[in-house]
């Protein structure tokens, strides 16, 4: 496990990307203008490079990483920031989006669980 945390507030937007497959994540310090689209989560480090072939985890919804942008690692740690896209992508299109396979979206609730393995 190289990274856990939790979701701890919803936007009321946030379900909104659901439709292109995206979501998006932000520490508790979102900008107002991201706020209302973003999962909340927990501030927490991850401990080790995030590259493709992890695991990315919602509980017990596993899917697997498939590409990582170039400031994945930095905005998580630094912000909580990232976008996961489930589109199966092999290669990182954006800096700061993380990719992983491309089946049914998770369903996320305040409380939910997070882990990158």
């Amino acid at each position: 496990m190289i990274f856990e945390t939790q979701v701890t507030n919803i936007g009321p937007e946030a379900e909104m990307f659901q439709q292109e497959k995206m979501l998006i994540f932000f520490g508790d310090d979102a900008p107002e203008t991201l706020a209302d689209y973003c999962y909340n989560i927990q501030l927490t480090p991850s401990t080790a490079e995030i590259i493709a072939g992890m695991n990315f985890s919602f509980d017990d919804q596993v899917y697997e990483i498939t590409a990582v942008g170039d400031v994945v690692k930095k905005n998580l740690d630094d912000l909580g920031h990232i976008t996961l896209r489930f589109d199966g992508s092999k290669t990182a299109e954006l800096p700061g989006t993380l990719y992983v396979e491309d089946k049914a979206m998770p369903v996320i609730t305040v409380g939910t669980k997070i882990a990158i393995s």
